[in-house]
Formats: structure tokens, C-alpha cells, sequence
């Protein structure tokens, strides 16, 4: 079986020391060959503290709470024993995203977007927002969760984009992080 992208459920704020820890402990018990690149994602933004004038950026996880793993499941579905112990045994690892104790492999089209946003914060490029004014979208975070609403505008400069939400019967313009946002 050739390897494939899961997701794993880690404690908020301990994503990069999973990501270490896992890395180390994959090298240390020879498991290179079962499991792959483990990433969290992260994008450069400009940083909302820069004085005037002044450019300062800010990496941030794109996917708080959350690491992905590549790596190959045995025959049934399952993980490995050896890999499942080196995974659940590391600090701060929660559980994959799946059902009955089989993750569930991401689709290739989220494996080449979430690459794609890596190799971009690699560059230092600030992702691109990929919504245009008018389109539909639903809140999936923040304050008003579960609110939908039309895109007013994109801030690429500050890495939000502007979204016309009826809050009592009224059009009001909220700003949000792009990925708190998801097409309706």
C-alpha cells in the first residue's frame, strides 16, 4: 500500500512538539519506511502589531489542534502496531480523524491544497484568499459561527476577507480570517 495523508487530533499549542517528537521518535524506532512527512501547517501573515510603515510578519497554524501524517496502513486499514504505540504514546496526541479506530485517508484534492499552503509559507509568500467578492460562504468559527454571507471584499494585505452577514435584520460587515470561512 503506498502512503497516504491522515490527520491527527493533538492538543492545541503542542502541535510543533508532536511534530517533533513524532519525527524523532519515527528515526529513533526505524519506522521511516511506514511513516512519512509529519507537517503543521503554517502561513507568514502580516503581523496586526506592525507599526505604520513597518513590515513584520507572523507565522501562524493554519489547522490549530491538528497534525498530518503521511504514512502507509496495514491491509485492513488499520496502523501498524508499532507506529500506532510510537503515535499514541507521544504527549499530547488525541486521536485521527476516522471511525472505529481506522482513520480515514484525506482526498487528494485537500492533500494538494494543504502542500500547496506549506510550500507557500516555505516561500514566505502570504497565502491567497481564493474567494471573490459576491461568492457565498459560511462561518465555521469565531463569533458567529454557522452565519452565512456574501464576500464584500478581500484584505490580502492583512490576510482577512470582509463578509456581509445579516445579524437582526440587518447587513452588517464582519471581518474574519480566511480560514474560519468556507464556501456555502
Amino acid at each position: 500500500m503506498a502512503k497516504q495523508w491522515y490527520v491527527l487530533r493533538v492538543a492545541s499549542n503542542k502541535e510543533e512538539s508532536v511534530r517533533e517528537a513524532l519525527a524523532r521518535k519515527v528515526k529513533i524506532e526505524g519506522l521511516d519506511e511506514k511513516i512519512g512527512r509529519i507537517l503543521v501547517p503554517t502561513e507568514r501573515r502580516p503581523s496586526p502589531r506592525g507599526r505604520a510603515g513597518e513590515k513584520k510578519y507572523v507565522e501562524r497554524k493554519m489547522y490549530p489542534g491538528y497534525v498530518f501524517i503521511e504514512m502507509e496502513l496495514e491491509e485492513d486499514g488499520r496502523i501498524g502496531e508499532d507506529a500506532w504505540f510510537l503515535i499514541r504514546e507521544t504527549t499530547g496526541v488525541g486521536d485521527f480523524i476516522g471511525a472505529s479506530g481506522k482513520p480515514t485517508a484525506m482526498k487528494p484534492s485537500d492533500v494538494d491544497k494543504m502542500l500547496l499552503q506549506v510550500e507557500k509559507a516555505q516561500e514566505g509568500a502570504p497565502v491567497s484568499v481564493d474567494f471573490k467578492k459576491g461568492d457565498m460562504v459560511k462561518i465555521k468559527e469565531g463569533a458567529f459561527e454557522n452565519f452565512e454571507g456574501a464576500v464584500d471584499e478581500g484584505l490580502p494585505d492583512k490576510g482577512l476577507i470582509r463578509v456581509e452577514v445579516t445579524i437582526f435584520g440587518r447587513a452588517t460587515p464582519v471581518e474574519l480570517e480566511y480560514w474560519q470561512v468556507e464556501k456555502a
